[in-house]
């Protein structure tokens, strides 16, 4: 009950705030239920083992990762609004409340489903619920860009339905697309099938991903989208995708299928890390930066599913630390671009002198999502690479390692510059209220501690999703 209660809660209430005539409800109703969403994410830590019918629904270790990421993403972006909704002056924040909602039920259907039909309606389903938000700003611009992000995530979304088609042909024992029943008789699959299946939903998922070269839509959409929209993008909606790719992975585990997956999964993510790396050398716009940013960790969890042992458990708690670092500097960006107007680099510098709690923000969220210690991401990434070390895939180390410095040099170029250049003649202070640095505080003080101390539970979650990758722990 309490599974269903948390998919389909954020719908109902979405249709609420739709059909509500008080605006100044709508924003407190949104931080009501992300509220809500996360005290039931935070029982499931508790009770693992609950199930929905026919094992269509479920909690295992992997999807909790993602449910409790999409959940605390989700909680900081609903405080944020309380604020942005009334800096941005938006038009029709009926429509914008109500589409958070519905991304929140179809990300939760995601993050829960064991039944891979269910995956897809739920990946489709956040690409509605998002695009409108995209089209924030009603110009050619961002009509560009919604317009980019729909036909490149239906092609995608198209490319994985075929790869369910192919996955369920493969099929010959147990329940039809049931994650369990595939596992279990994942000796029985047919192998042509199988293969075929994982093609079509690697170019699917990896295009909602954001690899390389399916990433085109990524630049666009992050730029033109609000902060806080786009923050949900980088931290939830990827990791969702992600959570698709995992779940194929997963069969092609347990059918021994690791050395066919092993080439695709490296070619795309040293493709994505190249891609990032050269485009992030002369960005002159925050917001494309971190698009380009969320390219290069797509690829490096890209690769680490590819190493599989260790690189398994690498894997899962990237996402957990790619997904809250990417929720805390995107509002942390997006208090830049409510501070003048936009996002472009020259019309931003002097931020620590301007807002000095945004500033920190940027300089802290630097560090973190380029794997500086002593963050999170420093101890996924350190994790990921010994993995390829201890499997002889030398090169591939050295291969990261270059092309993770290249990207260092790129967002520190501009970020710093930001942060520590001159404002402009007459920019003085401003105020910067609790909502909207709370939250991004909070996701990167969270990455902060994962750096330093990850408790029990979570290592005993990580490394039980790692076995379900084919993986171990270091």
């Amino acid at each position: 009950m309490l599974l269903l209660t948390l998919i389909l809660l954020p719908a109902a209430t979405g249709a609420v705030a739709w059909l509500s005539p008080s605006a100044r409800w709508r924003p407190r109703l949104l931080l009501g239920i992300a509220a809500i969403h996360v005290a039931g994410t935070a029982s499931l830590w508790w009770t693992q083992d609950r199930s929905a019918p026919e094992g269509w629904l479920g909690v295992d270790a992997l999807g909790l990762v993602v449910l409790t990421v999409v959940s605390l993403v989700f909680l900081a972006v609903s405080l944020y609004s309380l604020r942005f909704l009334e800096h941005a002056k938006v038009q029709g924040a009926r429509v914008f409340i109500s589409c958070l909602l519905a991304f929140l039920s179809a990300a939760t259907l995601v993050a829960l489903a064991h039944h891979f039909a269910l995956v897809w309606i739920g990946m489709e389903a956040t690409t509605l619920a998002l695009a409108p938000l995209v089209f924030f700003r009603r110009d050619r611009r961002s009509l560009e860009a919604v317009w980019k992000y729909l036909v490149l995530s239906s092609v995608g979304i198209a490319l994985a339905l075929f790869g369910t088609f192919f996955l369920a042909a493969a099929q010959v024992e147990g329940r039809p697309l049931i994650l369990g029943d595939l596992v279990q008789n994942a000796a029985t699959l047919r192998p042509g099938l199988l293969r075929a299946a994982f093609v079509f939903l690697l170019v699917g998922y990896g295009t909602k991903m954001g690899l390389a070269p399916l990433h085109s839509w990524k630049p666009d959409t992050y730029g033109e989208a609000p902060s806080p929209v786009a923050a949900l993008m980088a931290g939830a909606l990827t990791s969702c995708a992600f959570l698709g790719l995992a779940r194929t992975v997963e069969v092609m585990a347990a059918a021994h299928q690791a050395a066919f997956i092993r080439p695709p999964l490296f070619a795309l993510g040293i493709a994505s890390l190249v891609l990032s790396a050269g485009f992030m050398i002369g960005q002159t716009d925050l917001k494309r930066l971190l698009a380009y940013s969320s390219v290069e960790h797509m690829g490096i969890l890209a690769i680490a599913l590819g190493i599989g042992g260790a690189g398994a458990y690498g894997a899962a708690l990237h996402l957990l630390n790619n997904g809250l670092i990417k929720g805390s500097i995107f509002l942390a960006v997006g208090n830049v671009v409510l501070l003048s107007g936009t996002s472009e680099a020259s019309a931003t510098r002097g931020v620590l002198r301007r807002a000095p709690l945004t500033g920190i923000l940027l300089i802290a969220g630097l560090f973190a999502v380029t794997g500086s210690p002593p963050f999170g991401l420093f101890v996924s990434e350190f994790t990921i690479l010994g993995a390829a070390f201890h499997a002889g895939l030398t090169w591939l180390a050295i291969v990261m390692l270059l092309l993770l410095a290249i990207v260092f040099v790129g967002m520190a170029r501009l970020i710093l510059g930001v942060v520590y250049g001159t404002p402009e003649a007459g920019a003085g202070p401003v105020a910067e209220p609790f909502p909207l640095v709370a939250g991004p505080l909070v996701l990167g003080g969270l990455v902060l501690i994962l750096g330093l101390y990850i408790p029990p539970v979570l290592q005993d979650t990580l490394a039980r999703a790692a076995g379900a990758l084919g993986g171990g722990t270091p």
